[in-house]
């Protein structure tokens, strides 16, 4: 089995581990586990894999969706031993986040060749699934956020296609060193509060006084 895998169905757990909290936040039969834990799961990915216009991936491989099923029942049954659900929501989605940066990259450079479109389908199929759990549950979004998070997605993903691409890295010894290049980042924004300069907005000018 290809190394790259391992890393990929705990990506797709962790995620959908996320999911399910969320569900387990807004007190939600075992179904609106499963849903959550299957779209916030597997999210990402399909969205990478239409725009790649490949087969989606667990569509493929059953095996995705029971992981995401088994993820939402273990949650299910014990949420409740949690001090704080959201806390463990926010540090599993960074793990999530950064497995999947470095998947996403590796599935757009087999599919493309191009660095370039590596690195935009890291970024998407890390930060999808976490933000469509995020709506559908009703939770502030993971995006509004202000620590850094997009950039922790690109930070792996541009890691991964850098050592793959132009320096021969073997695949899996790039994707762990990037795996914990996006978590350091967005781990460090959750402990130490890291954001970049937010914008300020300014008194707009009064019509009279545009020329």
């Amino acid at each position: 089995m290809n190394p790259i895998l391992y890393l990929d169905y705990a990506g797709v757990a962790v995620f959908a581990a996320t999911g399910a909290l969320a569900a387990s936040r807004k007190q939600l039969d075992i179904i609106g586990f499963l849903f959550l834990a299957s779209v916030t799961g597997m999210g990402g990915g399909t969205l990478r894999d239409l725009i790649l216009d490949v087969p989606v991936f667990w569509t493929v491989n059953h095996g995705y969706v029971l992981v995401c099923a088994a993820a939402a029942i273990v949650v299910f049954f014990t949420a409740h031993l949690v001090e704080s659900r959201y806390r463990l929501l926010l540090w599993l989605d960074a793990l999530g986040l950064s497995a999947y940066a470095v998947l996403g990259a590796d599935k757009g450079l087999d599919a493309t060749g191009s660095p370039v479109i590596a690195l935009v389908m890291g970024m998407l199929t890390a930060t999808f699934g976490g933000i469509a759990r995020d709506v559908l549950a009703g939770e502030p979004s993971v995006l509004l956020r202000p620590e850094i998070y997009v950039t922790a997605a690109v930070v792996g993903a541009a890691t991964y296609t850098l050592l793959v691409h132009f320096f021969g890295v073997a695949e899996m010894a790039a994707a762990l060193t990037a795996f914990a290049a996006a978590f350091v980042v967005r781990g460090g924004a959750l402990r130490f509060g890291w954001t970049f300069p937010a914008y300020r907005s300014r008194p707009g000018r009064r019509p009279e006084d545009i020329k």
